[in-house]
């Protein structure tokens, strides 16, 4: 077992750990080691905390031993982007303003895995204060794209992406405001699940945007994400844009299968610009989907044209409001791009972020009225291109990986990146689908579906 248990799946390790036939220490032992040997090429952490994953996970093996069951996380490694908050360790946003700070306490969506029994491997790299889709960072260096290591990972959850893509830790929490845990996914060839605006809770995060931020996981498989989520999501009182939404055993309905589901396939906007490869595997998913059973309807994207706009007036300046201090205190700490874009921000004015929030809610309008009306999914490639070389890092290409991804960032919904084929270059290509509001499990569904039809998700990197 030794020699694989790095690419364990969390349902896998549980069984065995249930079954007594492996040990939360060993895991982690064996996560330890791979970190180690991996972390001179990949770059994904930027803190690991060893000692007190080991202290985690002999505490488990104790649980566990007297009978103590905490679910499928009790004693399964998982490792943080760095801007959540873990009591009395490092977090520095991926900044020099941040680099000796330490969270005074843990973030909520940290307490709740935690409580589900995870372990906690350290702190992940990223796109400098999480602004960024590329994940080339200038303080603490890029992290590298385990397919290739030449290339990026996508961001701005670039370690959270690699490190699960190379088999450090099998899964992560990242954040996504405009793709950053869909676009590392897509690029690493992993899941990343993005949840309905108040799903789960942001307190103790970083903010990059406070209305459109959103934390999920970021696994290996659907099944995973779905484990990771059931322990994170739900209402938290300190956090006003969570909901108390029911909330589905997600392990019930993920193998419900596809039969009659209507997905969606966007006429506007999501196919143009798009790598021929990529739209090549993208199609080839839709219609395995349909052979399994799924409906494939065209839609319209209503106000499509309008909604990268509205993205843009609403980030920039809430980004501003909470960088204001270090702006004009520290302008020359931040690397050039996440400056560049800070005063963007101060361009903006009061009218135009209103009106962005008000086309914001048109745009929902439009689309629970005459899209999800119809399907109860839409489907689109993650990204229109793949990983490009690290050097190549510029804002444009920043701007094409987010195409595809902020418009449903701005309307609050669930989507998923999911393998859906490889490149000739040997690079990843990701499928998103994106739900109904609150509707993660059906999401969930045909995602693990289409995974388990294919075998894209059991390939391995050549590390």
């Amino acid at each position: 077992m030794t020699s694989v248990i790095h690419w364990l799946s969390i349902a896998e390790a549980a069984e065995l750990i249930a079954a007594r036939k492996l040990s939360p220490v060993e895991l982690t032992e064996a996560l330890l080691r791979r970190i180690e040997a991996l972390e001179g090429r990949v770059n994904a952490f930027i803190t690991v905390d060893g000692d007190a994953a080991m202290a985690a996970a002999r505490t488990a093996a104790d649980e566990i031993t007297k009978g103590v069951a905490r679910g499928p996380l009790h004693g399964v490694p998982v490792a943080l982007k760095d801007i959540f908050g873990v009591a009395g360790v490092r977090m520095t946003a991926g900044s020099k303003i941040l680099a000796e700070n330490a969270a005074s306490e843990d973030a909520e969506a940290t307490a709740r895995l935690k409580a589900a029994g995870a372990v906690i491997l350290g702190k992940l790299n990223l796109h400098e204060f999480a602004f960024g889709a590329t994940g080339v960072n200038p303080h603490y260096g890029p992290a590298r794209n385990p397919w290739d290591l030449e290339r990026i990972t996508g961001g701005s959850s670039s370690g959270s992406g690699a490190s699960v893509a190379s088999g450090e830790c099998p899964a992560a929490l990242g954040t996504d405001t405009g793709g950053s845990i869909r676009i590392p996914a897509s690029l690493c060839g992993i899941v990343g699940l993005k949840p309905t605006y108040g799903r789960v809770s942001k307190r103790g995060v970083l903010p990059l945007s406070w209305s459109l931020d959103h934390v999920g996981p970021m696994t290996r498989t659907v099944e995973d994400a779905g484990i990771i989520l059931q322990a994170i999501a739900g209402r938290d009182d300190a956090d006003a844009s969570t909901r108390d939404e029911p909330l589905p055993d997600y392990n019930q309905t993920v193998r419900v299968g596809v039969q009659g589901l209507r997905i969606g396939v966007p006429k506007q906007f999501f196919f143009e610009n798009v790598d021929a490869e990529v739209e090549s595997a993208v199609r080839s998913a839709l219609s395995l989907l349909e052979a399994m059973g799924a409906v494939i309807i065209e839609v319209d994207a209503p106000l499509i044209s309008e909604i990268p706009g509205g993205v843009t007036a609403i980030m920039l300046p809430e980004a501003l409001a909470y960088h204001q201090k270090w702006m004009t205190e520290r302008p020359d700490d931040y690397g050039d791009d996440v400056r560049y874009r800070l005063e963007l921000g101060a361009t903006f004015l009061a009218v135009h972020y209103v009106q962005a929030q008000r086309r914001r809610e048109m745009a929902v309008a439009a689309w629970r009225a005459e899209v999800f009306s119809k399907v109860e999914m839409i489907a689109t490639p993650t990204t229109p291109i793949t990983a490009r070389p690290i050097e190549e890092g510029d804002l444009q290409v920043t701007f094409n990986l987010i195409r595809f991804t902020n418009p449903l960032n701005f309307l609050g919904v669930p989507a998923i990146s999911v393998p859906c084929g490889f490149t000739g270059e040997g690079l990843p290509v990701g499928l998103q689908l994106a739900g109904r509001w609150w509707d993660e499990a059906t999401v969930l569904r045909a995602a693990h579906t289409y995974e388990q039809a294919t075998d894209w998700h059991q390939r391995r990197p050549p590390l």
